[in-house]
């Protein structure tokens, strides 16, 4: 049972849904929490303080339960499976308050296409792999607006898939660990 690595929920155990979901390692977490707090001191912006994140294709809630444990103010988790829902909402009970978190019960692309009453400063998009087109979930986050510019999109997909990436995005930071790659957006 993978825990929550950093922040004041430090080792609490999430419960993972066996064989429906790829929760993302404790490595790859800790290099993408890295990575982000460190281009945020670089570029004196708070990527926690009364921002949000949208964890896209949530599964167990892993990224978006990190980000609360280290002071986001809110995870929207977008989910359609109903199994992966129920476990989802065991693990948010477990670690937010209730204004701490919502989950949209839909498909990433419906999901995705709404207003955020907070704004993310961090969106997580992490399908599974080969099967959705995340250029169409990145063309309906600039279409409606749900990116500012200090938004930084995390992207992990298998290392060998190819993104388009839409022109008004710039890959800052590509990493590759064993057959995943992490793309960071801005």
């Amino acid at each position: 049972m993978p825990s929550i690595i950093g922040g004041k929920f430090k080792r609490t155990k999430i419960e993972v849904p066996s064989k429906l979901v790829r929760p993302t390692s404790a490595l790859k977490r800790e290099a993408i929490f890295s990575i982000l707090e460190s281009y945020a001191l670089q570029n004196s912006i708070d990527i926690y303080k009364n921002k949000s994140i949208i964890d896209v294709y949530a599964g167990s809630g892993l990224i978006g339960l990190e980000a609360i444990s280290r002071g986001m103010k809110k995870s929207y988790f977008i989910e359609n499976n109903e199994s992966v829902f129920k476990i989802l909402k065991n693990n948010c009970n477990k670690i937010c308050k209730t204004d701490e978190y919502e989950i949209i019960f839909e498909r990433a692309i419906n999901g995705i296409n709404r207003v955020f009453e907070i704004k993310p400063s961090l969106i997580f998009i992490d399908p599974p792999y080969s099967k959705e087109n995340i250029h169409l979930i990145l063309l309906t986050i600039l279409k409606n607006n749900i990116k500012s510019r200090d938004t930084i999109i995390i992207i992990e997909t298998e290392r060998k898939e190819q993104i388009v990436i839409p022109e008004s995005l710039i890959v800052f930071k590509e990493k590759i660990y064993g057959k995943t790659k992490l793309l960071f957006l801005n």
